[in-house]
């Protein structure tokens, strides 16, 4: 049942207000309509109710990305970091036998992505049950146990079971947090805020890279013990703030506390007045789409992620992004300092490098943050992924010329670097392309009703994936080397055709209107 009908008088409430206000907005209408924009009321709301961003609400609504960035840089740092120790001689000697590559490397590095596979069927339920905020925080605190139970690893069991730990933990915040952000998020802000959130990956692979730098010379365990430690830093500060955050309006209207629902959208979205345009807009919509008996109301209840033709079409970007988003090369990254390695450079250049790509990959996927809210999805994927298999290709091609003149004695180290840059170039197109993505195009295309599921959802796929990345990128890597690179540059060039045919634009709407864009017979 919708809220349409139970709060009638809240909109009509809404429509009225100061005689200025309602002559700017229908101005705004009118000059919107002129133009092309995808949605108008949407263009008019926004240009008549604009928001203060230097306010006391701006200002919470910034520290309420900032925590859902730091969900995302639990994940960003296990990336670097595992990286980092792989290449450390104390870890490789005590947990995998002086290997660090082949199977037991993959058992290490796969058995986090088993834990991200099954967290989400626990993250999609308790989100729904105990908010946006209370998923962040359970995420938190089981990577906060995690952590204690890696770093203090004896043996390789040990070491095991806190991967899988941290990775059933960061799944219920990547569930929670991204959903979070883009339903607290004014909706002309929603773009950036909702793709800054997956920068958080750097904001958490950086320091771990910087650490791991650090730490790469002292000649004990703590070499790898004290960035084990520092990772559940990000979570325990999650943790110790959310509960002092505002809840989303959507789950809060979602779970019948409809008065608290329209106080956070006067007073974050509204400048203080009940009567703003934007405030009148989002109220209306979400008592038109936002239902109390839905599925997210039964933990058990996935149904409505494939009930009907626009749920299918929602749920299928879903699938594509989870898949296309971690299987477009990007899966290397856990391997940098063995692809350094094979093109000729030392140990210590190696985490050197492995520092410098993360920070241009940041500035990469910030560039891509900055147009959020106006760049156009679909253009971008298809490009982006397209330039992706370009760089990898050039990187293929020189690796392997760099073997040749190797297995020859006849050392050129302009292949090495040639192969280097095209590398790093191609880390900086793929954070530009997905990374803001990643987060984003999934919450955009999701309804408010199946957003936490779906997200739980997207997990698994997400997971499914980073294993096939984690489980066989150590084994392709010993056995085949370079030729492995091969792979992505064919399956990037079917993605981008992929999405060509596929991708449904969601750039200029409000997350209600994209409803009539999936309705329609081909979105």
């Amino acid at each position: 049942m919708s809220h349409s009908s139970i709060e009638k008088h809240e909109a009509e409430k809404s429509a009225h207000g100061p005689s200025h206000i309602e002559h700017t907005h229908a101005s705004a209408l009118h000059d919107a309509e002129k133009k092309n924009v995808h949605s108008a009321a949407l263009v008019a709301a926004t240009a008549a109710g604009a928001l203060n961003p230097w306010s006391k609400e701006s200002f919470l609504l910034y520290l309420c990305c900032f925590i859902a960035f730091l969900c995302s840089c639990a994940n960003g740092y296990d990336g670097s970091l595992m990286t980092s120790i792989n290449g450390m001689d104390f870890y490789v000697n005590r947990f995998v036998k002086g290997n660090n590559l082949g199977e037991g490397t993959s058992i290490i590095f796969s058995i986090y992505t088993i834990g991200g596979i099954i967290g989400p069927w626990f993250a999609g339920p308790i989100t729904d049950k105990f908010g946006r905020r209370g998923g962040m925080c359970a995420g938190g605190l089981v990577i906060c146990l995690g952590s204690a139970i890696i770093a203090s690893a004896m043996h390789k069991e040990q070491f095991i079971a806190g991967r899988f730990i941290l990775g059933f933990g960061v799944s219920i915040m990547t569930c929670a947090a991204p959903s979070y952000i883009i339903e607290v998020a004014p909706p002309q802000w929603r773009g950036r805020f909702a793709a800054f959130y997956n920068c958080g990956w750097f904001g958490g692979s950086i320091p771990a890279a910087a650490i791991t730098l650090g730490t790469e010379k002292i000649n004990s365990d703590l070499q790898w013990r004290l960035p084990l430690i520092f990772q559940c830093v990000p979570a325990g500060v999650v943790v110790l703030t959310v509960w002092f955050l505002p809840e989303s309006p959507r789950w809060l209207l979602a779970n019948g506390r409809d008065a608290e629902a329209k106080a956070f959208l006067t007073k974050y979205h509204g400048n203080g007045q009940e009567n703003n345009p934007v405030v009148a807009l989002e109220w209306q919509e979400f008592q038109d789409s936002i239902k109390l008996d839905a599925s997210d109301k039964r933990w058990w209840d996935y149904s409505e992620l494939v009930k009907t033709h626009s749920a299918r079409w929602r749920f299928l970007m879903v699938v594509l992004m989870g898949v296309f988003g971690q299987f477009s090369g990007n899966g290397l990254g856990y391997f940098n300092l063995t692809i350094y390695k094979q093109i000729g450079y030392d140990t210590n250049m190696q985490f050197i490098l492995n520092l410098v790509n993360s920070i241009t990959s940041a500035i990469g996927a910030l560039g891509g943050v900055s147009l959020a809210d106006r760049m156009p999805r679909r253009k971008v994927l298809v490009i982006g992924t397209f330039v992706c298999a370009i760089m990898l290709a050039i990187n293929g091609g020189l690796s392997a010329k760099w073997a040749s003149n190797e297995a020859k004695g006849a050392i050129d180290l302009k292949v090495g670097q040639g192969a280097l840059a095209a590398y790093f170039f191609f880390n900086i197109i793929y954070s530009f392309t997905y990374t803001p993505l990643q987060a984003l195009y999934p919450v955009e295309c999701l309804a408010t009703e199946t957003r936490a599921k779906g997200m739980a959802m997207y997990g698994v796929v997400v997971g499914i994936f980073s294993f096939i990345n984690l489980y066989a990128g150590p084994i392709a890597l010993d056995n085949i080397k370079y030729k492995y690179v091969f792979i992505f540059v064919g399956w990037d060039v079917v993605e981008s055709v992929l999405w060509y045919l596929l991708c449904v634009e969601t750039v200029g709407r409000t997350l209600e209107e994209l409803e009539a864009v999936f309705d329609s017979p081909n979105p």
